[in-house]
Parts: structure tokens; sequence; C-alpha cells
């Protein structure tokens, strides 16, 4: 309640504390705030009680305080009442760094320190934005990332040797990470999956850059590869950088060499793709007790099955899409054979348009030679070579050259062949009496062997 004075003259904001003592022994503290003017009478300093403000919202009383100590406020949300000089990005970099908090991902890199605090940092900018490392550093000032880890300041010395120090710690991480996702209490399907991918590179001194299979299509330069080995969701648990030469089936074993001396896990089952665990690689995983592995036949193999009134007819898939057959050329093992027919209807739509798509390459130069403007059975093939393989297409064409005449005929026997097998995959894995496969169960359905 405001009271009204006649007096005139400078005003203050007084907070006025008190206590009390209740018949329990507690004490009570309170706060009243008044408006008051002070005076002087008689040489003694007086104050009068211009208005009570006890009863206003604290913002308020405030407010009230810095106008009568001489600040200028700035009604809310008046345009040009402020600028905003700098802001620096917070709420993403806050959102992957409390995400790693939760998962432990700072206890799981090493104990606290300058180093760990510097690795950090570069892996949750690696998620927010990938970049080479000179421009994550200096990236560091730009967001709140660099001044909540305490590196906004690092140097480029410090950033590299951060790196090596979590490259001395790799093997400990990698054994943590083995324990938290592939051991039996942690991941009950004992499964364990490894694939190799590679980077193509233009620099002269890596002494692991090599001209290999290129993943990524640019196969004049220089690449290196690496092997991830992650459980069953994806999850990373191991990574191997290799030469860019490296094969896919040896690469494969050192994810064998992961498993069993470095994790030592038993029971295990690796999972890799048909290029990854060959057969050679097979004999050898079956000399090694308490560890399996799960594959899947290549092409070839496939059409061998099928050819000759062979166990794998597409009769097997009249009511179901899965069944297991049997074959001599893999003893003691499951081959299940899966038919999908969304990927037949895909693969024969694929390969009609990449026929298609041959043709239309090679129909100019058909034209050339039905012209007469392209002539010489060199010059015709020279000409039919650099296009004939653009889409890989060229075993399906037969090509008739002369020196005046160009003949390019599908092979539709070779193409109707394929497409009988189109959607059909076959599943390799160790025979096991109670269906498991070191720990992994496969559903088959039974089937009559074809006679």
């Amino acid at each position: 309640m405001l009271t009204m004075v006649s007096r005139t003259g400078a005003v203050h904001v007084a907070r006025i504390r008190s206590s009390h003592v209740d018949k329990a022994g507690q004490r009570h503290q309170y706060e009243s705030v008044y408006l008051r003017r002070s005076y002087r009478q008689d040489g003694k300093v007086k104050h009068e009680q211009v208005a009570n403000l006890s009863a206003l919202p604290e913002a308020a009383i405030t407010a009230l305080e810095a106008i009568l100590a001489g600040a200028e406020l700035v009604p809310a949300g008046q345009p040009g009442a402020m600028e905003i000089t700098r802001s620096l990005p917070h709420g993403a970099a806050a959102a992957v760094w409390a995400q790693a908090k939760t998962l432990g991902f700072p206890a799981l890199l090493g104990p606290p320190g300058r180093s760990r605090d510097l690795a950090l940092a570069l892996i949750i900018s690696r998620v927010l934005r990938p970049a080479t490392k000179l421009a994550t550093l200096r990236g560091w000032s730009d967001t709140t990332l660099g001044g909540d880890l305490g590196v906004a300041g690092a140097s480029t010395d410090e950033v590299y040797a951060a790196m090596d120090w979590l490259l001395d710690r790799q093997d400990s991480i990698e054994a943590k990470l083995a324990a938290r996702h592939l051991r039996s209490q942690a991941g009950p399907a004992r499964m364990a999956l490894f694939d190799l991918s590679s980077s193509w590179m233009t620099g002269r001194h890596c002494p692991l850059a090599a001209r290999g299979y290129s993943r990524d299509g640019k196969k004049g330069l220089p690449q290196i590869e690496y092997g991830l080995l992650t459980d069953p969701d994806g999850r990373p648990v191991a990574v191997r950088v290799f030469p860019g030469n490296t094969g896919d089936p040896t690469a494969f074993l050192t994810a064998v060499d992961l498993v069993r001396q470095r994790f030592r896990l038993t029971d295990m089952v690796l999972v890799g793709d048909r290029g990854m665990i060959t057969s050679a690689r097979i004999d050898a995983l079956k000399t090694l007790p308490g560890l399996g592995w799960l594959t899947c036949l290549r092409a070839p193999a496939i059409a061998a099955l099928a050819a000759d009134q062979g166990p794998l007819q597409m009769s097997l898939f009249d009511t179901h899409n899965l069944a297991e057959i049997t074959h001599p050329d893999y003893p003691g093992e499951r081959l299940i054979a899966c038919h999908n027919p969304v990927l037949a209807a895909e693969r024969a739509r694929k390969r009609q348009a990449l026929l298609t798509a041959t043709e239309t390459l090679l129909a100019p130069v058909l034209a050339a030679v039905h012209a007469g403007r392209l002539t010489g059975a060199d010059k015709i093939g020279i000409r039919v070579g650099k296009l004939i393989g653009t889409y890989k297409m060229a075993k399906h064409f037969d090509i008739a050259v002369t020196d005046t005449t160009l003949t390019v005929t599908r092979r539709q026997a070779d193409i109707d062949a394929e497409a009988s097998l189109d959607g059909i995959y076959v599943i390799r894995c160790q025979r096991s009496s109670n269906s498991l496969v070191g720990g992994v169960r496969v559903h088959v359905i039974p089937y009559r062997p074809f006679t």
C-alpha cells in the first residue's frame, strides 16, 4: 500500500530485515521493503516512509532500485533497444556433451586431464561439424564447447599430442568396449560384425597409402583402408587401419585375432559379407574352437547349386521364402536359401535399365559405322571398348566387328539364366544339432530334397 506525503526531495529503497524465535525455538527471518526519504531535523537524521513496497514482486523492487540509482531501463521488446554484438552457438554442443557424459564417454577415454579434454573436444566436434583438425581447433573459440571444456586456447601441438595420447590408449578403450558390448552379459547374441571400407587421399607421405579396390570410385588415387568391428546393433568396438591394397579376407584375419587373442572371447560368431569370409578363411576358422562364422555364397556358387537339377530350385519357394538345403561341396555346413520378391523385382528393373543404357551409349557408334564415318576394325573396337563396360553389362552382349560393320546383340540366354536367380541369396554357416551357431538361432523351413 502506498502512502502519499507532502515532503519533497530524493527517495531511496530501504530493506529492513528482522527476525524472531517462535515457541518451538525456530528462528524466522523477515524482510520489509520501504520507499523512504531521509532528511535532517534538529541535527538528527530522520526517515520519512513514502511507501511500503513489501508486497511488490522482487523484479519490480529491483527495477525501482536501478531507476533510483540512475540506470536507464529499456522496455522489453522495443525495436532497436538492444544490439547483440556476438552470440556463441551453444545448444548442439551442450546436447552432445551431455549425452557423452550420460554414456560415460569421458571415463572410457581415460583419466581426467588436459589430454582427455582435448581428445573429448575433438570427438564432440567431429559429431557436430566434421572438419580438419586445424579447422576444428579454430572453431572452438566460436562455440561454447571451447569454454565448457577449457580448450579454447589450445595450440596445434597440444591437439596433435592429445591424438597421440588417444592412440596410446586404443587397446584399453577397445577392451572396455568389448567387455561392454560383446561379452555374454552385454551381448547375448554372441555375435560380432566386421567390414572393410576405404578413403582416398592425395598426399604423398602416408606410409599406408596404396592403390587398391576403391569403394569411393577414385580409381586413380591412392587410399587407405580401415576395418570396423561392431556388435549386432552397430556399436563400434574396435578399428584397424590397413594399407590401401589390403584385401577383405586379409583384413578379416585381424578381426579374428582381436576376438580371440586381444579380447579373449569364445563362443563368438563373426559375421562378414561374402567377399570378406572366403572359403579359405572358413577352412581356417573351422580349426579354431569356440569361434563360428556367418556369411553368404557368391553368385557363381549360387548358380552352381541351381544348375543341373541341383538342390536349389525355385519350387522351394512356392509356399515359403526360406528353405534349408544341403550339398556335398559344403560338408558339415548349413545353407539357408532365401528368396526376396521385392529384391528380385528391383534387380530385374535395374538390369533392364542398364542394358538399355549400354545400348544407348553404343547407338552413336553403330550409326557412325553404318554411315561409313567410322571404319577399321581397330578403330571401331577401341570406340566400343571405351563404352561397353561403362555399366558393367559387357558380359551380356556379343560384339562382332569388321572393318566396315559392327553388330551388337544381347546374350539373351545368359540374361535369362541370371534373371532366374534374382532375389535369391544363400546364407552359409556351421551346422549344429541344436539349431544354434555360436549362440545365434537360425530359423529354417524343412524341405523335401529335389529328386
